[in-house]
């Protein structure tokens, strides 16, 4: 067991409502995505003994809490997010003495730790599904999954006309003990994850019991995987119609974003609520809107929602504005922080997605970390890291891109395939087998030239990537104006400008300013008096001869894809 961080935080008022001061209203959390962090033991894994030995990198970039992908015992038939024990480590990772010395590590550097929770699915190796399969129709251990007889004369087509995320239909059929064809089972991603019946007691009952051991193992909270899956529609409807991938995000499906998943959440916040130290829930949760989304966040269910209404916003600033004042207007009547964020494991590179240009995806990232709320980092978005786009099929391991092939221009948002261009291990060094990810090589292809971006070649470059992240971070913290707090005060600015002020409890003001544009603005009514903090261009651009970073604002420009914060 760990020594829980001590707890700096104000405690709750009587209502429940959590106070301005709980750490997880304006923290930043960087995701580990263990396989492609560190490698600790040279077989080209990455593993829990190489994100510890790592950890120093995360405490010096300033973030406040480390969130880890699953690392759990696991046939990684999809990286990990299908489950064949909660409560041990693959392997491949290390065991359950790596995992407390991680724990303990981090919360010795000061970081907190969060750990992904995947309750929508176990894999197909999970004792129950296991058990379920050998006994047969009638089984107690089916009522714990969705399996149901097929339709037809024989029951051989599907249940209903659900299909999975990774294409293709979401049902499975069995054979019986006997060998003969038997029921469907229910897989919203791959067949090797089937779906947990959360109508089934002994479900909830299971699942409240993980909460307790990981909590009692030291960690700090929970990012739960698809949070907005676990219920579906009574009867399991028909969608009538294909195509159905095409509404994620758009409207409530019978399988996604039900009401019932609300009580579930509200019994787990009675636990996480249990235990010192601020312990928390963050939702992945796929919503039509952001008011759906702040349902999973009032006062008594979880912390923290993913704004992916924000993730998925063009680069513009009309766009950008919107998305803002949306995001911000749905959180402020349950009291809860908005989250920022701009890459993960999912999607591809916001360096690639807004446009490749490293101009524009540190613009982007300077505004992230300006806004109210808790904003997320993905592992070597620091170092500027664009999505690779190149990788040979062979090489590939998403299984979506198994079932349903990759589009040939290389594009696609993440469920089409194309994962596996984000999650390339990053590079440590400018040198060795693996740009010192480890000393066996690595597991997905690096591309040539990937140590130029390394953290051992960026640091101490004033003009780099990760020297910018290390310096927002440590304004972030140090500024009373950036901490935490749900509101914007627009102004007025140049077309494709975007600026707003934020003031601190003591009137000191912090002023931002986007230029999404390709050309220079003038802001020089804007910025009129006070100073720069920090801008997002380099200083100059020896490629066009043109001065980019706070040099151009002693002149009144702020340079096109360019961000500056200043202090009035």
């Amino acid at each position: 067991m760990t020594q829980h961080l001590a707890d700096r935080t104000q405690p709750t008022s009587g209502s429940g409502q959590p106070q301005a001061h709980d750490w997880w209203r304006d923290a930043v959390i960087y995701q580990v995505y263990p396989r492609s962090f560190a490698d600790g033991n040279g077989d080209g894994m990455g593993d829990l003994a190489g994100v510890r030995a790592r950890l120093p990198h995360l405490a010096d970039l300033g973030v406040d809490a480390v969130w880890l992908s699953p690392f759990y015992a696991s046939p990684q038939a999809d990286a990990g997010y299908d489950v064949a024990d909660y409560r041990a480590i693959d392997p491949m990772f290390g065991d359950l003495h790596d995992a407390d010395a991680l724990i303990r590590d981090a919360h010795h550097l000061g970081l907190r730790v969060i750990v992904d929770l995947v309750p929508n699915h176990s894999s197909d190796q999970h004792e129950w599904f296991q058990r379920a399969l050998r006994e047969g129709p009638g089984s107690p251990l089916r009522d714990r999954y969705h399996f149901r007889p097929g339709t037809g004369e024989r029951g051989d087509a599907p249940p209903n006309d659900w299909e999975s995320i990774f294409g293709g239909p979401a049902w499975t059929r069995v054979a019986d003990p006997d060998g003969t064809p038997g029921e469907w089972y229910l897989h919203l991603f791959a067949p090797e994850q089937p779906d947990f019946n959360w109508d089934n007691q002994a479900v909830r009952d299971e699942f409240r019991s993980l909460l307790r051991f990981w909590l009692d193992m030291g960690v700090d909270g929970f990012r739960i995987d698809v949070a907005h899956g676990l219920v579906k529609a009574a009867g399991l409807p028909d969608m009538g119609h294909p195509g159905q991938l095409k509404l994620l995000g758009t409207q409530v499906l019978p399988f996604f974003d039900q009401d019932g998943v609300h009580e579930i959440y509200r019994s787990w916040r009675q636990i996480l609520d249990e235990y010192p130290g601020r312990r928390i829930g963050v939702a992945e949760a796929w919503t039509p809107n952001a008011g759906r989304t702040a349902l999973y966040v009032r006062p008594d269910e979880l912390h923290q929602a993913f704004n992916f209404h924000y993730l998925n916003t063009p680069w513009d600033a009309l766009a950008l504005r919107e998305v803002i004042d949306s995001s911000l207007d749905s959180m402020r009547p349950v009291g809860a922080p908005t989250t920022w964020v701009l890459s993960n494991h999912d999607v591809v590179r916001h360096r690639t997605r807004l446009g490749g240009s490293l101009a524009r995806a540190r613009a982007a990232t300077l505004l992230m970390l300006a806004l109210p709320g808790s904003a997320y980092v993905y592992q070597g978005e620091e170092l500027g890291l664009p999505e690779v786009t190149d990788l040979p099929d062979d090489a590939r391991q998403d299984p979506a891109f198994l079932r349903r092939g990759a589009h040939e221009d290389g594009s696609g948002d993440g469920q089409e395939g194309l994962r596996d261009g984000c999650r390339v291990p990053i590079p440590w060094t400018p040198d060795g087998s693996s740009y010192g990810f480890g000393d066996g090589g690595s597991w997905l292809p690096q591309p040539a030239g990937w140590g130029g971006l390394s953290v051992a070649e960026q640091t101490g470059d004033p003009a780099s990537t990760l020297e910018l992240y290390r310096a927002a971070l440590a304004v972030r913290h140090a500024h009373p104006a950036l901490g935490a707090g749900a509101d914007v005060e627009w102004l007025e600015a140049p077309e494709g400008v975007l600026a707003f002020r934020r003031r601190a409890a003591d009137g000191t003001a912090f002023v931002c300013a986007v230029n999404t544009g390709g050309a220079p603005a003038d802001v020089s009514a804007l910025l009129a008096t006070g100073k720069a903090l920090l801008a997002s261009g380099t200083g100059h651009d020896t490629a066009t001869d043109t001065v980019t970073g706070t040099d151009a604002l002693s002149a009144g420009l702020l340079p096109g894809d360019t961000t500056v914060w200043w202090q009035e």
